[in-house]
């Protein structure tokens, strides 16, 4: 067996008849089938087990509309008005004329054979997704993965690393094991259901790389956890086969203390010489080859290694170090830490597995999750996050209360009073896995450390934890709260640049068969007129009627986007199905067309959150290429279509603020990388009294960017004061309230003067306390002050004002500075 079994003094093993694992508690990983019919070479559906409807998870599965093809014209129309603010004026009529031809040519045609693509399948786009991500070349690492970071314990005694840990990890199996029964009641949003399939593709996951881009994986049997400690792999079981439990808490927490134990007896900087974990931040095909190298001989333990650690139903990482403040944390749960002690990388970078789904536990207890993109959307995840956060307190609250109530709908026999036998064939006692290390092994380790430590230096990420205000206050102003805070951006960026650059929204479109999400386009007209009015010197009125028509906009966009209305994932269908017809356009090696050939999309520089990669250099119209065995001239590939080669399919798919709102009270912020060299990635949590923003760039004056959007949020408050006398606080007036209105108290005397936030005449304007603080912190705002912001409109427009022009007589001198006695010489 490809491990290392090793145990405290006096424990025993829990396995019943040896100590070596069988096969089927570590399955091989499911390896997607190439499927002709896909241009990326790869076909997510052949690692899927057909779902049993029984339950409650997927019951209304059968029932979800399919996602539809919205009508071809007004997607065009939607994306000229996404451009419009983005283009020139000579810009835009090139591009009004590339859509129109589109129109005319290529455009129905290839409407007509996506209608026909998508009769046959699920959704219209689900594989031209999977493709988009699996065939990203890059590394996964601040490229694709994002992050959560939980809210720490809500008992500060448990916010250490292991008691955290073991709490998590056994909140995480309750999870998996009521997913498995499908006992996990469905999502929903104002009533209507949502789409479930994500979750059983969440654990047991693996993004597996190959020589012609990466495939999913699946173990749906998984049962074991793997666990990264100093860069070191560990294992045990945790689920029985009937997915209930077979540790205790206390149990999880022995062997992850186990597990640190024999961990330090190694030094960090030997570890990390064999933390082959780096070697998945790697270029996938590098990546590719490099598992080659690890499974070519038969007699390694190599190959059952990587199965164990694919197989996996996630990994936890224990971190062996403490981020300083709340930025450093941040990175660390997006990307680790690179710090090199003597030449040798020792940072928690070493300590990840980036194709897998991570539950990350630093020294301190504080935690977080990264995940694998491709199969599930933040909202999935998210949904993860909150119930084992949740699950963590309603279990702490049972030891106190054993009446309190419980997240799931059954749970799993008290493990500490099953007979051990009744476990199986499993393994509780931690085992490390032992790879064996090859020369160039050893070698690839230490480049992929060192183009990780480039791309982690290339890298920067500010937190803004903004207190002053959040959904509370923003709707007590009439405004939605994502909207609010999306023109913020702009703001911010425009206050900061001058100017205004593509941006992007997701919109889940779960309400769908197998929905993922839209792309909201958040420039809009309305949008520009506002930040433009905003920096302008224009009156309050102006400003806050220019701020609710921008987020209006923006309100009907989501709700467009949300119903799967947007013009990006339908253009992108499109150019896909083109790009297929290419495809099988081109001659094999035998002179003949190839049918049905795998198109490569690998040439994709990024994949931003909208699923729309660039565009790969397409043939002229006047090619010839002649096949060498045959010496035959072979016909002109077509054309790309119009739409495509404009110069607006590129700015369009070149997103500069790449934003997403995902989080609620279990999470302290939520983030990713930037989605192009010179753009922004900007995660955000929007609060009941605050509002939480994790931004990253490379080293765009990312800190820069968080103090403008910080002046605004607080001038727009002073603005919208200025423009309300009525302010409402949802959280503490209503029982003032009552004292104003209900009079003196009827009955039993109370003694004493009533303190009043407000002088009595206060409720003849029904004025009630705000939920921020006063005035007087939104003046001094330092910088370039929000109230000279006219002055910024004028120097972009280069007006010159001519101060001379009033007086004839030139200004009388005033004195500048301290005036000096002579004496003082």
């Amino acid at each position: 067996m490809a491990v290392r079994f090793f145990t405290k003094p006096g424990e025993k093993t829990m396995a019943s008849k040896s100590d070596a694992v069988d096969d089927d508690a570590v399955k091989s990983i499911a390896r997607a089938q190439v499927n002709s019919e896909s241009p990326g070479g790869s076909d997510f559906t052949a690692v899927q087990k057909p779902l049993d409807k029984k339950g409650v998870s997927f019951a209304n599965q059968d029932s979800l509309p399919k996602l539809p093809i919205p009508d071809l014209e007004k997607t065009c129309w939607k994306y000229l008005e996404a451009l419009c603010p983005l283009q020139t004026p000579r810009e835009h009529e090139e591009t009004k004329a590339a859509v129109h031809e589109f129109l005319k040519s290529d455009g129905p045609e290839l409407q007509e054979k996506l209608k026909k693509y998508a009769s046959s399948k699920t959704s219209y786009i689900e594989q031209f997704w999977f493709d988009s991500y699996l065939n990203f070349d890059n590394p996964v690492v601040l490229n694709l993965n994002p992050f959560f970071l939980l809210e720490d314990d809500p008992t500060p005694a448990r916010n250490n690393q292991v008691t955290r840990a073991a709490s998590l990890v056994i909140s995480a199996l309750a999870f998996v094991r009521a997913v498995r029964r499908e006992e996990l009641p469905p999502d929903t949003v104002r009533g209507t259901t949502l789409c479930m399939f994500q979750y059983s593709r969440l654990f047991g996951t693996a993004r597996v790389p190959t020589d012609h881009g990466c495939v999913i994986g699946q173990d749906s049997a998984a049962k074991h956890i793997v666990v990264l400690c100093r860069g070191q792999f560990y294992w045990f079981d945790v689920l029985d086969d009937n997915n209930d439990l077979i540790m205790t808490e206390k149990d999880v927490a022995v062997n992850l203390q186990v597990i640190i134990e024999d961990a330090q007896q190694t030094p960090i900087q030997e570890a990390a010489k064999g933390a082959l974990g780096i070697l998945s931040t790697e270029n996938r095909k590098v990546w590719s080859g490099l598992r080659e190298i690890l499974t070519r001989d038969e007699n390694s333990n190599n190959a059952e290694c990587l199965n164990i650690v694919d197989t996996a139903l996630f990994v936890l990482c224990l971190d062996h170090t403490e981020p300083s403040n709340t930025s450093a944390l941040c990175a660390n749960m997006l990307c680790g830490t690179s710090e090199v002690v003597k030449g040798v990388q020792i940072g928690t970078c070493i300590n990840r597995w980036y194709d897998k789904l991570q539950i990350i536990v630093c020294q301190n207890g504080s935690a977080g999750i990264n995940f694998e993109h491709t199969g599930v959307d933040g909202h999935t995840v998210l949904r993860f996050a909150s119930d084992v956060y949740t699950d963590t307190i309603l279990r702490f609250a049972k030891t106190i209360n054993g009446q309190a109530p419980s997240l799931w709908a059954s749970t799993s026999p008290d493990p500490a009073k099953r007979d051990p036998l009744s476990f199986g064939n499993v393994s509780t006692t931690p085992r490390k896995l032992e790879w064996d290390m090859a020369p160039e092994l050893s070698i690839a380790l230490r480049f992929a450390e060192s183009h990780l430590a480039d791309l982690l230096q290339q890298h920067e990420f500010q937190v803004l934890d903004f207190a002053g205000y959040g959904k509370t206050f923003i709707t007590s102003m009439g405004f939605s709260p994502d909207a609010f805070v999306q023109m913020a951006f702009q703001a911010a960026y425009y206050g900061l640049y001058g100017r205004i650059d593509n941006t992007y929204e997701p919109a889940m479109t779960k309400i769908f068969l197998h929905g993922r999400t839209d792309a909201i386009r958040t420039v809009t007209k309305e949008a520009v007129n506002f930040v433009k009015t905003f920096w302008g010197d224009n009156p309050a009125e102006q400003k806050v009627t220019a701020l609710r028509q921008a987020t209006e906009r923006h309100v009907k966009l989501t709700k467009e986007c949300s119903k799967a209305q947007g013009q990006d994932r339908h253009l992108y269908a499109l150019y896909c199905l083109w790009q297929r017809s290419i495809d099988e356009a081109r001659p094999s090696v035998d002179g003949s067309f190839e049918a049905g050939s795998n198109g490569d999309l690998s040439h994709t520089e990024n994949v931003s959150n909208a699923g729309s990669p660039k565009l790969a250099s397409t043939p002229s119209e006047d090619e010839m290429s002649f096949n060498g065995y045959s010496s035959v001239c072979v016909r002109p590939l077509p054309s790309m279509p119009a739409i495509f080669s404009d110069s607006g399919w590129d700015k369009i798919n070149n997103t500069i603020l790449s934003t997403s709102n995902c989080g609620n009270p279990s999470l302290r912020h939520f983030g990713f990388g930037p989605t192009s060299g010179d753009g922004f990635g900007i995660g955000y949590i929007i609060k009941e009294d605050s509002i939480s923003i994790c931004a990253s760039s490379k080293h765009r004056q990312t800190a820069r960017l968080m103090d403008t959007l910080e002046s605004y949020l607080l001038e727009i408050r002073k603005l919208l004061r200025s423009m309300s006398r009525k302010t409402t606080n949802l959280r503490s007036s209503r029982a003032r309230e009552m004292d104003l209105v209900s009079g003196p108290y009827q009955g039993e005397q109370r003694r004493g003067r009533l303190i009043r936030q407000e002088p009595p005449h206060a409720l003849r304007d029904t004025e009630t306390p705000t939920d921020d603080c006063g005035d007087d912190e939104d003046d001094g705002m330092g910088g370039y002050g929000f109230f000279d912001a006219g002055m910024l409109l004028h120097a972009l427009k280069g007006v010159h004002v001519d101060r001379e022009r009033a007086a004839e007589k030139p200004p009388r001198r005033q004195p500048v500075g301290k005036k000096l006695q002579i004496a003082e010489y």
